[in-house]
């Protein structure tokens, strides 16, 4: 393949994902988004995710992300192919027409496929140059070989890190950087970022502050039942805020996914029970992620497990701790308003929830 050079001052750059569809794996290359604007602040940035779960709840937010100027959640029709799971002729005779459509829709001058590993994302990339005539390409040397479909390409992630002397297992942030690193571009301290969608904003025009009183947050689950496990423990949850509540009374808002009401229900009963009543409320499954951010924006600390709305916090902007059940460093931010905590004590999550307050 003949390496084209790279545009100066690229129009339109189309980023290519595909890992996971959950709100917190896309919102982290939010921090990529942010510093391809940087360097090139009068580009469009357009997003292309192949997803092998379509209509999943952070496509809406995601599509609003006000650093793209446009996101496409395209479907990855998995099957079994030559006796091997994998997308097939089948699947790939419905995703490229519309690959084609959309690349000469856009007219790309620069592609970066931020996937290190599959071969989905490459092949889309090469599909697209070959329609895109001047589009310049941009992968991750992951493997051996891999490195040559593309016109540059950055290194593997375990070499990325080491020449960053980053801690391993990596960031995920940092993960999309090893493409950026192609062109010259590193993350320089950049922040996973989001702004509250029209939803959330109309949300708190509805739900105004009570005068003098601080709004605290607190996501329990984890969006999806198979993920249980990564909850906190309600009596930690019930003893640290309850003496929380009577250092500094507070309005506690319960945030979560619809399945996550009855979890949260069992939370303000058992509170209820040991501190007796208090404005609590349970706004699991009331909205969208777009509604959730105005949430969460609206609140003066936030507390969550691993899970989403955790993500949407610390891109919010918002004082944040999160809950790990175990040590999760791939999983971790780093931000002065951030506090992560690994199976804490009750005293220790009152000291953080107490200090982060402190800083209003």
């Amino acid at each position: 393949m003949l390496r084209r050079p790279l545009p100066s001052h690229p129009r339109r750059i189309l980023l290519i994902k595909s890992h996971s569809a959950g709100i917190g794996d896309i919102l982290r290359s939010s921090a990529a988004w942010a510093a391809l604007k940087r360097h090139w602040p009068q580009a469009e940035l357009h997003l292309f995710f192949l997803t092998r779960w379509p209509g999943y709840p952070s496509e809406e937010l995601i599509a609003e992300h006000h650093l793209l100027s446009s996101a496409h959640f395209l479907p990855l029709r998995e099957g079994r192919f030559a006796g091997m799971r994998g997308v097939g002729p089948k699947g790939w005779r419905s995703l490229l027409p519309e690959l084609r459509r959309l690349g000469q829709e856009i007219q790309p001058d620069l592609i970066i496929d931020h996937e290190p590993h599959g071969i989905e994302t490459t092949i889309a990339t090469r599909y697209l140059r070959r329609w895109s005539s001047h589009a310049v390409t941009v992968g991750v040397a992951q493997v051996p070989g891999r490195g040559l479909l593309y016109d540059y390409a950055g290194p593997s992630l375990e070499r990325y890190a080491r020449e960053r002397a980053l801690s391993w297992p990596m960031d995920y942030t940092e993960r999309d950087f090893a493409a950026l690193s192609a062109l010259g571009i590193e993350r320089a301290g950049q922040q996973i970022c989001l702004q509250v969608g029209t939803e959330g904003r109309d949300w708190q025009q509805r739900n105004p502050r009570i005068s003098g009183m601080p709004r605290v947050g607190l996501n329990i689950g984890c969006g999806t039942p198979d993920a249980a496990a990564k909850r906190p423990s309600l009596n930690l949850l019930i003893e640290s805020f309850g003496k929380l509540m009577q250092l500094r009374p507070f309005q506690m808002l319960l945030t979560g996914a619809p399945n996550e009401w009855a979890i949260n229900e069992e939370f303000v009963h058992g509170y209820r029970q040991r501190w007796g009543e208090s404005a609590i409320e349970n706004l699991a499954g009331t909205g969208s992620l777009g509604l959730l951010s105005g949430i969460i924006d609206s609140c003066d600390l936030f507390v969550s497990s691993d899970s989403g709305p955790y993500h949407m916090s610390v891109a919010l902007g918002r004082p944040t701790i999160v809950l790990f059940r175990w040590p999760n460093p791939a999983h971790y931010h780093q931000s002065d308003k951030l506090k992560i905590l690994v199976e804490p004590s009750q005293e220790i999550l009152l000291d953080a929830s107490c200090k982060l307050l402190s800083i209003l």
